[in-house]
C-alpha cells in the first residue's frame, strides 16, 4: 500500500496509553486518525455499539489494533483477542481496508503467561484473516515498572525477576505509524528499548525518583515461566535491529514527579 497524505487510519484502543500516542503520531504525520473504542460508540468485543463497525471504518485506508484487556487470565485474554481481532478484520475486510497493523509483545512464545496466550490467539487471526497484515512485537514499555509498583499497594513492593529491554510508549507509536503508512510486511523486526534492565532494579529506581519508602520484595516466578523471564524470554532475539532511544532513566527525568506517579498514562501490556 503506498501511503498518501490525507489516508484515515483507525486506531483500535485509541484512548489507551499507546492508542494517544497513535493518534498523536498520526495528525503530525497529516493523516486522519479514526479512534475505535467504547467511549467513542464502538464496542470492538461485539462489533456494535452506535453505527457499529462497518460505518466506523467508512473510507479508513488502514487498521491500527492497540486495543487490550487488563487479565492474567489465559481464558479471558484469548476470548478479549479472538473476539476483536476477528471483528475488526471482518469489518475492515467488508470496508476495503487494506493494511492491519497489530501491536503484541517481544517473547510471548517462549514465556507462559496466560496473558500472553490471549496476544498468540490475536496474532494467529490476525494471520488467517482476509486483510494483508502486519505485527509488531515490542518489549515492555518504561511504564510497566510504575504498574508492577501500583499493582499492590502498602509498604511491600512484590516484583517478579525479568529481564527486559523497556522502551518509551512514544516511539512504539510512531513505529506503527510508520508500519501502517507502509506495505504490509507480515511479521515485523522486534522493536526494543536501548538497553536491556532489571525490572527489579526498575521499580528500585522509580521508587527513588517518587520519594517513596517501600521494601521491594522479589519473587521468582516458578517453573519454565520463571526461568523465560529471568532468563532471555522476554528480550529481542536479533542482537540488532530496530532500537528506541531513550532510557528508562530519562523517561524517569522527565515524566516521574517526586512525590507522585508520573505524569504520563498507565500501561497497557501485560506481563
Amino acid at each position: 500500500m503506498k501511503a498518501r497524505v490525507g489516508m484515515r487510519v483507525a486506531v483500535a484502543g485509541g484512548t489507551g496509553l499507546v492508542g494517544r500516542y497513535v493518534v498523536e503520531e498520526l495528525v503530525a504525520a497529516g493523516r486522519e486518525p479514526v479512534v475505535l473504542s467504547r467511549s467513542r460508540g464502538v464496542d470492538l468485543v461485539s462489533g456494535e455499539g452506535g453505527a457499529g463497525l462497518d460505518a466506523a471504518l467508512d473510507g479508513v485506508d488502514a487498521v491500527v489494533d492497540v486495543s487490550n484487556v487488563t487479565t492474567t487470565s489465559a481464558r479471558k485474554s484469548v476470548a478479549f483477542f479472538d473476539a476483536v481481532g476477528r471483528n475488526l478484520l471482518d469489518a475492515g475486510e467488508r470496508a476495503g481496508v487494506r493494511h492491519h497493523v497489530v501491536l503484541s509483545i517481544v517473547g510471548i512464545d517462549r514465556v507462559g503467561l496466560g496473558y500472553y496466550r490471549g496476544k498468540l490467539r490475536q496474532e494467529d487471526v490476525v494471520r488467517g484473516g482476509p486483510v494483508p497484515w502486519t505485527v509488531l512485537r515490542a518489549t515492555q514499555f518504561h511504564e510497566f515498572a510504575e504498574q508492577t509498583l501500583d499493582r499492590v499497594p502498602g509498604p511491600f513492593a512484590v516484583v517478579p525477576r525479568m529481564r527486559t529491554q523497556p522502551i518509551a510508549a512514544r516511539e512504539v507509536a510512531r513505529q506503527l505509524v510508520t508500519l501502517a503508512t507502509g506495505p504490509a510486511q507480515g511479521m515485523a523486526p522486534d522493536l526494543a528499548g536501548p538497553r536491556v534492565e532489571q525490572l527489579v532494579d526498575m521499580v528500585r529506581r522509580l521508587l527513588r525518583a517518587r520519594g517513596e519508602r517501600r521494601l521491594v520484595v522479589p519473587v521468582r516466578m516458578p517453573g519454565a515461566v520463571g526461568a523465560a523471564m529471568t532468563g532471555d524470554g522476554q528480550l529481542p532475539v536479533a542482537a540488532t535491529g530496530p532500537r528506541g532511544g531513550q532510557t528508562f532513566d530519562e523517561w524517569l527525568a522527565r515524566h516521574v514527579v517526586r512525590g507522585g506517579r508520573s505524569s504520563g498514562r498507565r500501561s497497557v501490556r501485560g506481563g
